[in-house]
């Protein structure tokens, strides 16, 4: 080997020790700008890819460079991402990340993880998501996300100022992660069973049960709302579905959630949003790819 061979595989070798002591992060914003799992691994491997190529010499703060980076294609991504939601069959939702597998993703804060959270940002502006990311999630300055949006200090506080009204004015207030496991295991029960005035005393007036199956067969393509038409709904559904189907638990963004199996073969993800008034969302998500994950 000669020794400029040596130099540059050294410089490899340094590049990708910097870019795996920053890779959680890196997906962490990545996967809170694209509520998709599988497109902020993707993201991020270009990512690495574009710091490879590089000329590194250039770069004097390597961890904010690949922020940026991350951030800015996520932006792009973003934006491509909603033209494609438009021709998704039914509901779009959330990919759910097993954060107990994964605990990094919410160990630095865990804001903008959640689904309520997630599902609320789905409504701002790229940059009103990235500059909310950054700051609630990362608690970046708004010096440093001002110059990742190539934008003025004062704009970006203008920024993550309406995305936080935007998040919080819309949601009620929440209770314990295990209040949450004790309302979705007492959900479940009284699904399998078919009691629809125990599963009305669960909900909230306005509940709303959300599916994603991106038009699987018997997947229902509209939300479903109110407490009576939610609980007819799942009455309905006891007499067929939970046949053979098993329950374990997980804590998917950060919160508990149940994976189904039908004799073995996942079947789905079930998640809510709860707050004090009962349970808000029930978000059932079968789409393949995205729960392929919980297998």
């Amino acid at each position: 080997m000669t020794e400029s061979t040596a130099r540059t595989a050294d410089d490899l070798e340094e590049a990708a020790r910097i870019f795996t002591g920053v890779r959680p992060r890196l997906f962490g914003i990545a996967y809170r700008m694209l509520s998709s799992a599988g497109e902020a691994e993707d993201l991020v491997q270009d990512v690495w890819l574009r710091w490879q190529g590089y000329d590194r010499s250039t770069v004097t703060n390597p961890a904010a460079f690949l922020a940026t980076t991350t951030t800015r294609m996520a932006i792009n991504v973003l934006q491509s991402a909603r033209v494609r939601r438009e021709t998704y069959i039914g509901p779009w939702l959330p990919e759910p990340v097993d954060t107990s597998a994964d605990p990094y993703l919410g160990a630095e804060r865990g804001e903008a993880l959640e689904f309520a959270a997630l599902l609320l940002m789905e409504r701002l502006t790229p940059s009103e998501r990235a500059a909310y990311v950054l700051r609630e999630a990362f608690d970046y300055p708004y010096g440093q996300i001002a110059e990742i949006l190539q934008s003025t200090e004062p704009a970006v506080r203008q920024l993550v100022s309406r995305a936080r009204k935007h998040v919080a004015g819309e949601r009620r207030t929440p209770v314990a992660p295990q209040a949450q496991k004790d309302l979705l295991a007492r959900f479940i029960v009284a699904a399998r069973t078919g009691d629809m005035t125990a599963l009305e005393r669960l909900f909230a007036a306005d509940v709303a049960s959300v599916s994603d199956g991106n038009g699987a067969v018997r997947v229902a393509r509209r939300p479903v709302v109110g407490a009576e038409r939610v609980a007819k709904f799942f009455t309905a559904l006891s007499g067929w579905y939970w046949v053979d189907v098993e329950v374990s638990w997980v804590t998917a963004n950060g919160g508990p959630a149940a994976v189904l199996r039908r004799n073995g073969v996942l079947e789905g993800v079930i998640t809510m949003v709860v707050s004090a008034d009962g349970i808000e969302r029930i978000l059932w998500i079968v789409t393949p790819e995205k729960i392929a994950a919980f297998a």
